[in-house]
């Protein structure tokens, strides 16, 4: 089972308990984080708009890091142009904690309606208290 999410304009396939850098998150360190699925496969492939609005990718922010620095170098040949810069991108660290779908909630919420539901139905059946008999009189 793994999910491709779409975050900092990247998209990723994760599975559960994975780690990865992505983009960085504003989001403070051993906090979770909700991240947009592209497309859910586990048995079947879901990758429809409806289908994905039950699923759920959530990770955990392990910490904020810093890129690898990347030199940017330019020259212009003959005029005595140079110019040296680098580049270091932040990133956040996370780890996949779970990618859950709907189905399985909705079966949860269902069963336990049912005697919710039930007993509702049995509290109904209370004698009617003495100001609706005085009304009637």
């Amino acid at each position: 089972m793994y999910a491709i999410v779409k975050t900092g304009g990247k998209q990723y396939r994760v599975e559960r308990g994975q780690k990865l850098l992505v983009e960085r998150l504003a989001v403070a360190e051993g906090a979770d984080v909700a991240l947009e699925p592209i497309l859910y496969r586990s048995e079947e492939a879901v990758f429809d708009k409806a289908g994905l609005k039950n699923v759920k990718v959530t990770a955990r922010v392990i910490a904020h890091v810093r890129g690898e620095k990347l030199r940017v170098f330019k020259f212009k040949p003959k005029r005595g142009y140079k110019r040296r810069t680098g580049h270091r991108q932040d990133l956040t660290q996370i780890e996949v904690t779970e990618i859950t779908t709907g189905k399985a909630k909705a079966a949860a919420k269902a069963s336990a309606a049912k005697p919710v539901a039930a007993k509702a139905s049995a509290g109904s059946a209370t004698p009617p208290s003495k100001e609706t008999a005085a009304d009637g009189s």
